[in-house]
């Protein structure tokens, strides 16, 4: 049996996911102990194979849902989810001609930053290249040069899985079709600024709110968001500005 941090580990998925999973029905473990605790056995980790498989394929959680509940015949879904991940890939092949055809279009280099920006790097060279273009604009757009800030490697990189997991955990709440103010959502965005301040980055309900307003005004970071999920920036900001008011509230 493995419990939901290691299931999360093997799968380079997050506990929050796996919570989420549970709680809509996605993936129930096999025992949950009177402390509360989750525990997965190897049926579960056959059908979150197929959750991720489904995902990446961009099917909805309810849609994958439905599909896991009918009875299936596993080897023959490995075959269709095999064909199916093989056609993407060609779709891909033929997006990164047209990418290569218009090299210097201001849309491609806003795409080269989104492929590097939740991946960790060896140098600081590597995390200067990958925030090169985001850096530029913020030096023409409102006059901010970063690019002498020294880079300390390991707290990127930590910052960059925090990152790609709080971004994944929200566009899941929006698909999921959750309120901006539901106690959940709330749970993840304090989470969010605990390990900020953690990291020595100390951030408020209001400079979170701040910032996804920047995100809505700026168009570089309005459409970063909106490349991942549409919707996505005003949901963010949405948010931000509930869990404001609840904090206020609370005081």
């Amino acid at each position: 049996m493995y419990t939901v941090h290691e299931v999360a580990k093997l799968a380079h998925t997050t506990v929050k996911t796996l919570h989420h999973y549970h709680r809509i029905g996605l993936l129930i473990p096999e025992q949950t102990t009177e402390a509360g605790y989750r525990l997965y056995g190897l049926k579960d980790l056959e059908r979150l194979q197929q959750i991720l498989f489904y995902k990446e394929l961009d099917l909805p959680l309810k849609e994958i849902k439905q599909l896991l509940d009918c009875e299936i015949d596993r080897e023959n879904t490995l075959i269709q989810q095999k064909k199916l991940l093989e056609q993407r890939i060609e779709r891909f092949k033929g997006l990164i001609k047209t990418i290569n055809s218009s090299i210097q279009s201001a849309k491609e280099g806003v795409d080269a930053d989104m492929e590097n920006m939740f991946k960790g790097f060896e140098t600081e060279e590597e995390w200067k290249k990958a925030l090169k273009n985001q850096d530029e604009h913020l030096q023409q757009a409102y006059g901010f040069d970063l690019s002498y800030q020294k880079v300390d490697v390991e707290s990127m990189n930590d910052s960059a899985v925090e990152a790609q997991s709080f971004n994944e955990d929200m566009i899941c709440y929006l698909r999921e079709g959750y309120p901006a103010n539901d106690p959940e959502v709330f749970e993840r965005v304090q989470e969010h600024l605990s390990f900020l301040d953690k990291m020595g980055h100390p951030s408020t309900a209001q400079d979170f709110l701040n910032q996804t307003e920047f995100f809505i005004v700026d168009d570089f970071h309005r459409n970063m968001l909106e490349q991942w999920q549409l919707g996505y920036a005003y949901f963010l900001n949405k948010v931000a500005a509930n869990y404001l008011r609840n904090e206020s509230d609370a005081k």
